[in-house]
């Protein structure tokens, strides 16, 4: 891990030079792509190197991890995103520790979390995670029940649904999984004119795919690997060992 951390600056400035050679293909200012360093695993020591190399959006996985890890990083001022999937039982937890939630997939766990952040006084801005690819180890809404479940959280008071996320199943060839970043930014169109306003964020691109998703329209990528280095998932439980980031 010491040798990890050491390399974490570079390997941010690395990422850094890669997303605005993707942003300038597309004609567009890499200003306008967040960067989300995917923390999961990786322990607090590693999320502080990144935080003092200049991060300051982090993706968790599970509302446990970042509650254990919380305790060491009460000095640091950053944006928590919950990236994997919600139980709604978590909820409440969820809402507490985490700043977004990017993986809002049913309308139950929207309304617990609507609940939750109503007991807190805030209001707590989501994506909602559509599945993409008929992976059975990736979660999200199906495609079809999608336009249901923007409504239904757009009726919800204390939630603010800023756009969309996905996982598109992975592909060592980049034109393969193309077709789903281009698919997602559709969805988030179409939604926004039945809406009758935007949906601004789309989530999606990861370590070995994000310069295309970029190109494709991406506004937030979510990157682990490239910048932490390789994580052990060993022993996880299957939504922590999942390729996020």
């Amino acid at each position: 891990m010491p040798e990890q951390l050491s390399s974490i600056a570079q390997n941010l400035e690395r990422v850094r030079v890669q997303i605005a050679r993707a942003a300038k293909r597309a004609g567009r200012s890499a200003d306008e792509i967040v960067l989300v360093a995917v923390s999961k695993t990786f322990p607090a020591e590693a999320i502080c190197a990144a935080y003092d190399a200049g991060m300051r959006e982090f993706g968790e996985n599970r509302v446990q991890e970042l509650e254990a890890k919380r305790l060491k990083l009460a000095d640091i001022g950053v944006t928590w995103h919950l990236i994997g999937h919600l139980q709604s039982n978590k909820a409440k937890r969820a809402a507490q520790l985490f700043d977004r939630v990017d993986s809002v997939d049913t309308p139950g766990v929207a309304a617990k979390l609507n609940a939750a952040a109503a007991e807190q006084g805030k209001r707590l801005p989501v994506l909602i995670e559509v599945h993409m690819g008929g992976e059975a180890s990736k979660g999200g809404v199906a495609e079809a029940e999608l336009p249901a479940l923007a409504r239904s959280v757009s009726e919800l008071a204390n939630l603010e649904l800023r756009g969309l996320m996905t996982v598109p199943p992975y592909s060592e060839d980049l034109e393969q999984v193309r077709p789903y970043f281009r698919q997602l930014r559709a969805l988030a169109s179409e939604l926004g004119s039945q809406l009758g306003r935007p949906l601004p964020v789309l989530s999606m691109g990861m370590s070995h795919d994000f310069e295309v998703a970029i190109e494709e329209g991406s506004t937030e990528i979510r990157i682990g690997t490239a910048l932490f280095g390789q994580r052990n998932t060993n022993g996880l439980p299957r939504d922590a060992a999942q390729p996020e980031g």
